[in-house]
């Protein structure tokens, strides 16, 4: 029951996201969607005025921002989700790693299991940072921890994982308690709160501002404007041919380097043996996907495009929780379209419950970063971040 009940939250909230993604005149629309953009472009007219009124209080002292003493790179977008965010995160924490820094990543852990709302109301007890990682062992799962954070934690031993919905509280925690003296603030662009040396955005080279409307009517989280807070600015799963992107954003900011990059697959990993399979394996094999990401389009399109014949795609809401029968179901269909593999993301295969046998093998699709433009490589990108002095007019920390 509760799961149907969470199917049907999902369908609404897949059309919701379809409908306020939409460009063009609402006019073109049903009545009934018409009033509903309507509705959603009055209430982004709200988030606007809410956002700027915020972010001026901070800028003039009203809301302040807390200084911890060390090194705070934020790495944050201007939209709601999907730019690949994560694996940036991850390959600036190795890089960091490596050049002889002990960096801890602070997230919000979207999504991930809270104790009720009352009981967190009313509770007088202050709780520290949720540890995913002790930059040692894995402490939580995914469902406690997040699925980013598990996902981060999972593939960068030596680096704390913390989560919190306040992130002055653990990265304070994070340095006396762990001694480190990096803070990568994950999703960090409209977190004011914490003072940052530092702002990384990214930009999707597929889809840069949505709309061009503010949420719930588009995807933005702020006008695009505020892009001129940025330091650097990544633009993501590019193909190299983003010069008019290019231009758009070096109006909005005049200051900040632009870095491209895009998302390179590596290799299939077995979801539940840990065997890898080269990505050569794909080519003319017959697959089905199952996913619960932003944009499942750009995962199911690059297996495709390495010559996998996609027969069947289940997609599920963002951060769709799992349970074991879904995943039987899906395993099953591979089976039953006589396909070679069931195929998810990474971030997918950490929701999965452990399953004994599969009648297909289930792999996921292991991506990370590659910059092709803006910087030989991502060690040049980051060693040229860390070392960088900022001058921000915006009332930024210089360290």
């Amino acid at each position: 029951m509760r799961k149907s009940k969470v199917r049907r939250i999902e369908r609404i909230e897949h059309y919701l996201v379809r409908i306020i993604q939409q460009e063009g005149a609402d006019q073109n629309q049903p009545w009934p969607v018409r009033l509903l953009l309507a509705v959603l472009k009055a209430f982004s007219l709200v988030f606007l005025v809410i956002a700027q009124t915020r972010l001026w209080f901070y800028r003039i002292g009203v809301l302040r921002r807390y200084p911890l003493g060390c090194q705070v790179i934020s790495v944050g977008n201007i939209t709601a989700g999907g730019t690949g965010k994560t694996p940036v995160v991850e390959i600036f924490a190795r890089e960091l790693l490596k050049a002889g820094r002990k960096p801890a990543i602070l997230s919000r852990g979207y999504r991930k299991k809270e104790a009720p709302l009352l009981e967190r109301l009313f509770s007088e007890k202050i709780e520290p940072p949720r540890v995913v990682s002790d930059g040692k062992r894995l402490l939580l799962d995914s469902e406690m921890g997040g699925d980013e954070p598990y996902m981060l934690a999972n593939n960068l031993p030596g680096v704390v994982v913390l989560v919190d919905r306040n992130r002055v509280k653990s990265g304070r925690y994070a340095v006396k308690r762990f001694g480190c003296d990096t803070l990568i603030l994950d999703d960090g662009f409209q977190y004011q709160k914490l003072q940052h040396r530092l702002e990384v955005v990214l930009v999707d080279k597929t889809n840069p501002f949505g709309n061009g409307n503010l949420l719930p009517r588009g995807v933005l989280r702020e006008p695009v404007k505020n892009l001129d807070r940025a330091d650097f600015i990544f633009i993501t799963k590019s193909d190299g041919n983003s010069q008019e992107l290019r231009e758009r954003i070096r109006a909005l900011n005049s200051h900040a380097e632009i870095i491209e990059c895009r998302h390179q697959p590596r290799y299939l990993q077995n979801v539940y043996s840990g065997e890898h399979v080269p990505l050569e394996w794909l080519k003319g094999r017959t697959v089905t996907t199952l996913s619960g990401i932003a944009v499942p389009q750009s995962f199911e399109n690059s297996l495709r495009a390495m010559g996998a014949r996609v027969v069947h795609c289940d997609r599920y809401a963002d951060h769709h929780r799992y349970c074991a029968q879904e995943i039987i179901n899906a395993v099953n269909k591979a089976s039953d379209y006589h396909a070679d593999a069931m195929l998810t993301t990474e971030k997918d295969a950490v929701r999965f419950p452990r399953l004994e046998t599969t009648p297909v093998p289930v792999y996921y699709l292991r991506v990370d970063i590659e910059i092709i433009a803006g910087a030989e490589n991502f060690r040049e990108a980051v060693s040229h971040i860390c070392l960088h002095r900022r001058n921000n007019p915006h009332g930024g920390a210089n360290d």
